[in-house]
């Protein structure tokens, strides 16, 4: 009996949703929509997600864009961007709201690959966990007699293989932020 880990493989998949997820919310000197994923806006009495309430473009590599379908959403919207870590301020013209965003100077950029290198820790850490989590349930099984001891020995390789593969993605993750981050 071969011990198969889709569980497993799943759970590291969404990690590495959540780790790209994070790290398109770190800016890198360009402008993306991504990093107003996470701002909210009370609208209707219920925050939701900036893009949500209005458009989101790019008319150029270094501004973003947005025009709210609702005006009177254009002063809670510039709030809410102000009140975020984005670190630019909204410009409101009445219409719509631009976020010019700077050049990043070289300590800024030094700082972002050090968050980008504790976020990729994080999420070595989660899929070590995952590991763990079904190092015991294949303990259990050999404990319970539903595998033999070279089964249990077979699917710990698989196992750390399945690991080392998702280890080396998040790695690979975090270098190509980094080059972007770096990137002038």
């Amino acid at each position: 009996m071969k011990v198969e880990f889709q569980e497993s493989t799943r759970k590291m998949e969404k990690t590495l949703e959540v780790l790209r997820e994070d790290f398109g919310a770190i800016r890198a000197g360009r402008a993306n929509a991504r990093v107003l994923d996470r701002i909210l806006v009370p609208y209707y009495g219920v925050d939701t997600p900036i893009g949500q309430v209005g458009t989101i473009s790019s008319p150029d590599p270094r501004t973003l864009m947005i025009q709210p379908w609702d005006q009177t959403l254009l002063k809670p919207i510039e709030k809410a961007i102000q009140a975020s870590d984005l670190g630019i301020n909204p410009q409101n013209d009445g219409r719509v709201i631009r976020l010019i965003f700077p050049q990043l100077t070289e300590e800024r950029r030094k700082d972002l690959t050090k968050q980008v290198r504790n976020i990729g820790e994080g999420g070595k850490v989660a899929i070590r966990n995952l590991r763990r989590e079904a190092m015991d349930a294949i303990k259990k099984m050999k404990k319970n007699s539903e595998i033999t001891e070279d089964e249990q020995k077979e699917a710990e390789k698989d196992l750390q293989e399945l690991t080392d593969k998702y280890i080396k993605k998040v790695d690979e993750i975090c270098e190509i932020k980094n080059k972007e981050l770096m990137e002038l």
